[in-house]
């Protein structure tokens, strides 16, 4: 049986799953972990964890499907990351995460001032953030000098899969342009005199587009995960970029909503659009550009509330439907683990307002629920305003199993979400990229084909009103407790309190009728 394997290292788990020729599902397979957290700010990442999962999937899958004729292998992960190895391809360290990890603040103002707001946006698109992979890789150098001085390649989990699978030594366009400021996003190249004075002696990786083939499977890895000798692999990308080819949702003026232990948004364009709240990043095929966003906290907020209360999801869920819209007054700001966009602003921190003796937790879980939604049309609404023409929003991941929080984004940002058949992520992008990659002329599959949209979510504009309003509240509310909230995160970590590196979008912006 014909099939294609994908397997995607996430942020609390890895996945696997072989699909057929004709996009149907044949096993899935899943394995859990946890990142590290050492300081306040640190998010981190042993890579051993990442190949030795995905050698456990591959051989569960195949296990699972004993006929399955192996044709293509994708690669997907969680990013930007930063894993810097040795000349032996040895780590030199765990790896530094995205976004939720914000040590390099000090680096982010330094480089900054060095090279300049507007040349840094004009080269690399975006400013530069907790998001940006430059400033880690800086950090490093200067932090931890003896690990820096045998640091001799850069990895992100698709590519360290790649390279561990393949030998091939490369990394696609669009995780590249998250390097920030080290690649040039309109030549589509590494920006050299950036990469010399900040990557030192470390080899550029060759770039890919994430369709492209990085090579076949060799010998030893061949048995090591079962696959065959042979097979192509392609580059890959990021998981979020991944998850939107896996739902169709890459094309010029789509928007995709990714619910998971963070919040992500991909709008797709062809222009190249520069905004200071926001990420400007290649695209995962040729030709196009994203304007990208993430909450730092969503499906790690409701997990948090669930460890916290002791009840299960289907409890909660109940009980935050019958609390209604609005929560009974309750307002929550989602920065829990600071936030990436729009406010770009490492020391936020959550808030819970309006609290009285009458509250249940009902009312909290829904209140997180809506904080989420708020995020999201915090991060839409600027992304319109910096011209990103939004037609179709497509919702993916984990957290579209549960209608109460989708019903809730709808209501939040007036906009209707189309829910495609399969939802399971990432890794069926990433079988999907590997399967256009080496079908035949003819024969190549499309996204629609093999997943077709299944469902609408659309709002309820009764509610319009009340979330418009609460919307108005929460931009507030970070406003009026920005000051007290970065002398707590200051206290947190034993330091003086920072201020965010870019002007944080907080005005609200006027709703826009759907």
């Amino acid at each position: 049986m014909r099939c294609t394997l994908g397997v995607d290292i996430g942020t609390s788990s890895s996945k696997g799953v072989l699909v057929g020729a004709d996009g149907g599902i044949l096993a899935t397979a899943t394995r859990a972990h946890d990142v590290e957290r050492p300081r306040t700010g640190w998010v981190e990442m042993d890579a051993a964890i990442w190949w030795d999962e995905f050698v456990a999937i591959a051989r569960e899958l195949l296990a699972g499907v004993p006929d399955a004729e192996v044709v293509g292998v994708g690669v997907s992960g969680m990013g930007p990351c930063i894993l810097l190895a040795d000349e032996r391809d040895e780590p030199v360290r765990p790896a530094i995460l995205y976004g939720v990890d914000t040590r390099s603040t000090a680096q982010i103002e330094r480089m900054t001032a060095e090279l300049g707001v507007d040349e840094i946006t004009r080269i690399g698109g975006s400013t530069l953030t907790s998001q940006a992979g430059g400033p880690k890789i800086a950090w490093l150098a200067e932090e931890e000098p003896e690990a820096w001085e045998r640091a001799r390649r850069l990895y992100m989990p698709a590519s360290w899969l790649a390279r561990r699978l393949t030998g091939a030594y490369v990394l696609d366009h669009q995780s590249a342009s998250q390097v920030s400021p080290l690649y040039d996003i309109e030549g589509e190249c590494w920006h050299d005199p950036w990469w010399t004075q900040y990557a030192g002696e470390i080899e550029q990786p060759p770039l890919r587009w994430a369709g492209e083939i990085a090579g076949e499977i060799t010998t030893e890895a061949s048995a090591l995960t079962g696959i065959p000798a042979g097979t192509p692999v392609v580059t890959g990308t990021i998981d979020a970029w991944t998850e939107a080819v896996s739902v169709g949702a890459h094309e010029v003026g789509d928007l995709m909503l990714m619910y998971g232990t963070t919040m992500f948004l991909v709008a797709t364009g062809e222009e190249t659009l520069r905004t200071p709240s926001m990420w400007t990043t290649a695209g995962a095929f040729a030709g196009t550009r994203n304007l990208a966003g993430g909450l730092s906290t969503s499906g790690a907020l409701t997990a948090w509330l669930k460890g916290l209360t002791g009840a299960d999801y289907p409890e909660l869920l109940a009980e935050a439907a019958a609390s209604g819209a609005g929560a009974n007054g309750l307002l929550v700001l989602p920065y829990f683990a600071g936030e990436r966009t729009p406010i770009q602003d490492p020391d936020a921190r959550g808030v819970i307002a309006g609290l009285t003796l009458a509250h249940t937790r009902g009312d909290l879980y829904r209140a997180a629920l809506e904080a989420t939604a708020l995020g999201v049309r915090h991060n839409v609404e600027t992304m319109r305003a910096a011209g990103a023409d939004i037609r179709r929003i497509v919702a993916v991941g984990g957290g579209t199993q549960g209608r109460l929080w989708m019903q809730i984004v709808s209501d939040v940002t007036g906009l209707v979400q189309e829910v495609p058949a399969t939802t399971i992520g990432a890794s069926y992008g990433a079988a999907f990229l590997a399967a256009t990659a080496t079908a035949a002329p003819g024969e190549v599959p499309t996204i629609i084909d093999w997943n077709p949209i299944s469902e609408r979510i659309s709002p309820d504009e009764g509610l319009r009103p009340l979330y418009d309003s609460l919307f108005e509240r929460y931009v507030r509310l970070y406003e009026g407790s920005r000051s007290v909230v970065h002398e707590l995160a200051a206290a947190q970590r034993g330091a003086a309190p920072t201020t965010p590196t870019t002007a944080p979008t907080t005005t609200p912006i006027a709703p826009e009728a759907s």
